[in-house]
């Protein structure tokens, strides 16, 4: 089993000969975002057996990104986002399923288990809160759990249950994080509840506004290597691998 980073919350999970992908984001920029670090995935991240979205927001689904997926993918998207999103219905080359925390889906030896998250759900910047935020719990040789975009909540570890890996969201992509994120204090609790084999760091150090460069800067570079430092005192049995832009690691696994 094999996590790769990619930048922001995109994420390749490799487990039992199957790929998933959570978040795809290509994009050198994103309407006022700018990548700052890290070249754009290469065109074999696009390549996936199914792709994980956890909410409706453009830095996590992003169609021009999705649309460079093969044709008869599997894209697993919040229950409600193709009324809110109508670009999606573009996309008919990929087998789109709407799922809600509870469900299941397989993907061929993998299921993909639906759980909650505590985030505004909502397609930015208008619009009804039309679909819930999600994380996903990629049940093969390991149990991983990708958290989406989350506050920290007093039933996450419940939600996720008993996992080998959690991919966490530590930052942002701007100067300033609300309680339905996680900053690095926030995850390293989590990673405390949660209780893994290993963790990665992820939606951090990657996208960041337009001519804010100067603007708080530590909350772009520092929050994984606060992180880590951070989890060693929360969670010290927990291996945390600290990963560069395009870099994979075989994490430890309990089974």
């Amino acid at each position: 089993m094999e996590i790769t980073w990619w930048g922001h919350a995109t994420c390749t999970v490799e487990d039992s000969g199957v790929r998933l992908l959570t978040d795809p984001v290509f994009a050198r920029r994103l309407a006022h975002l700018r990548r700052r670090r890290g070249a754009p995935p290469p065109a074999r991240a696009a390549v996936a057996d199914a792709v994980l979205v956890s909410h409706l927001h453009a830095d996590h689904l992003h169609l021009p990104s999705l649309a460079r997926l093969a044709a008869g993918t599997k894209l697993l998207v919040p229950r409600g986002a193709v009324r809110a999103v109508p670009g999606l219905r573009r996309l008919v080359r990929l087998d789109v399923v709407e799922v809600g925390p509870g469900d299941t889906e397989k993907v061929g030896p993998v299921t993909v288990r639906v759980v909650p998250a505590l985030h505004d759900g909502r397609r930015m910047p208008v619009g009804p809160r039309r679909s819930p935020a999600l994380g996903f719990v990629v049940d093969g040789r390991a149990r991983t759990y990708f958290a989406g975009d989350t506050g920290l909540f007093d039933t996450m570890a419940e939600e996720a249950g008993p996992v080998d890996v959690a991919l966490l969201p530590v930052g942002g992509w701007g100067p300033g994080l609300g309680h339905h994120h996680l900053d690095a204090t926030r995850a390293a609790e989590a990673l405390r509840r949660l209780a893994p084999a290993s963790a990665v760091p992820v939606h951090y150090g990657t996208y960041w506004p337009i001519g804010l460069d100067a603007v708080r800067p530590h909350e772009f570079h520092s929050p994984g290597d606060e992180f880590v430092r951070k989890a060693a005192v929360s969670a010290p049995g927990v291996r945390v691998h600290l990963l560069d832009h395009g870099e994979s690691v075989r994490p430890e696994v309990r089974r």
